[in-house]
């Protein structure tokens, strides 16, 4: 029959039990360490990119995005609302000033054209016979003033004579006295036609007036559709490349839409679009690099404009080459904005191993070994990155991804 242990000396087994797990993971662990010490992480040394530190130039930047547009572009808008009839030139071809680029149809302008002529010469047949109206009135009422005038005359004889009679005793003083009053009567009769006249003068120049207004509106408009008809051919304004045309034929198109766009390709300029988080940053006059397969241009921003769409905001940028030969009409450029430049500086090449935050680790080639140290960076942009403590020029750093390295102190370099 077997005899139960007693609990103090299983107690015990339990315990030495514990204590050589724990002397066991602890030779482990002591192993592990020593063996790191001993032993460090290796890498192919043609499998990373190393850069030189040097002093120089650098330029802080911002990174936008950017497209090329040409400095000048002709929009030609459509004279009338018609139906494109048919199309003389293609997108992408040279035009000179005054070539035709498209016809539209004429038939409803035309038809404007010759009702608008009719009403202007019913117009004018109108102001030419209220002139002749006028002047007839203005006749008659001349011819009754110098009729008035020669009774005026006749009734001064009368009053004369009556005084001579009077004196003489052949006549009576009523007789004076009718003939002064028949007088007076037609002097007033005088007075007021000669009013009558100067009133109808007057009348008849704001009549006249109201009339050639009229006339000068009919004949404007008139003008205006033959302008329009004119335009119908629709001809290059200037000379250029046509970049865009409407093609849609039998398509109708309003008064003052869009028909084609003649651009000179020999010059140009760039708008930018930026997060808005960088607006409060923008300013007029701000420099500018555009990068075209690895061709620098240099430019400004001229205008920056407060609307903000999609969380962007864009701006104008003016080239200091305008007739670079690697501009092309909307083609897509990388624009980086300077924000701050100085002057030697301590630099090296950019790469994957400066994206981190300012305080970050780097390895330094020292022989056959990379040693990590901890370098503090300052301004940048898509050539440089500024070092500001830690290195020295002529330190050689390892500027390739070290992220999966970050927990080692020395790399060995094969």
């Amino acid at each position: 029959m077997d005899k139960e242990l007693p609990a103090a000396y299983v107690a015990q087994r339990k315990r030495k039990r514990l204590l050589l797990l724990l002397i066991a993971a602890c030779v482990l662990i002591a192993g592990a360490l020593l063996l790191r010490a001993f032993l460090h992480p290796s890498i192919q040394r043609s499998a990373v990119t190393t850069a030189v530190v040097e002093t120089g130039r650098i330029e802080n930047t911002l990174n936008a995005s950017g497209e090329i547009l040409p400095e000048f572009e002709a929009v030609i808008t459509s004279p009338v609302s018609a139906s494109v009839q048919e199309v003389l030139a293609d997108a992408g071809s040279a035009v000179e000033a005054g070539q035709s680029l498209l016809r539209l149809d004429k038939s409803g302008i035309e038809g404007e054209y010759e009702k608008g002529k009719f009403q202007l010469e019913s117009k004018q047949n109108e102001l030419r016979k209220l002139k002749l109206a006028l002047d007839k009135s203005y006749f008659d009422l001349q011819s009754s003033n110098e009729i008035k005038q020669l009774r005026i005359n006749a009734l001064q004889a009368d009053v004369e004579n009556s005084k001579r009679l009077f004196k003489a005793g052949g006549g009576t003083r009523e007789n004076i006295e009718q003939a002064e009053m028949n007088l007076k009567v037609a002097q007033l009769e005088k007075t007021q036609l000669e009013n009558e006249i100067r009133n109808k003068q007057q009348s008849m120049k704001l009549e006249m007036r109201e009339s050639e207004i009229t006339a000068a509106i009919q004949a404007q408009e008139v003008k205006e559709l033959k302008r329009k008809l004119d335009q119908a051919s629709v001809t290059a304004s200037r000379g250029g490349v046509v970049t865009w045309i409407n093609k849609n034929i039998g398509t109708v198109v309003r008064e003052g839409e869009a028909l084609a766009r003649i651009a000179d390709l020999g010059s140009f300029k760039a708008t930018g679009t930026i997060a808005d988080s960088y607006l409060s940053q923008l300013s007029k006059g701000m420099p500018v690099v555009i990068r075209i397969n690895g061709e620098e241009i240099r430019g400004s921003i001229q205008t920056v404009y407060p609307a903000v769409q999609n969380s962007a905001v864009t701006f104008d940028i003016r080239l200091e080459e305008p007739h670079h030969a690697a501009l092309r009409p909307n083609l897509k450029v990388d624009v980086y904005l300077v924000t701050a430049t100085g002057n030697n500086i301590m630099r090296i090449k950019n790469g994957p191993a400066f994206k981190g935050p300012s305080g970050q680790g780097v390895f330094v080639v020292q022989g056959n070994k990379a040693v990590r140290r901890t370098v503090h960076t300052g301004m940048s942009n898509f050539d440089y990155v500024e070092l500001k403590d830690n290195v020295r020029p002529g330190d050689v750093i390892i500027t390739s991804d070290m992220s999966r390295f970050r927990n080692a102190r020395e790399i060995m370099l094969k």
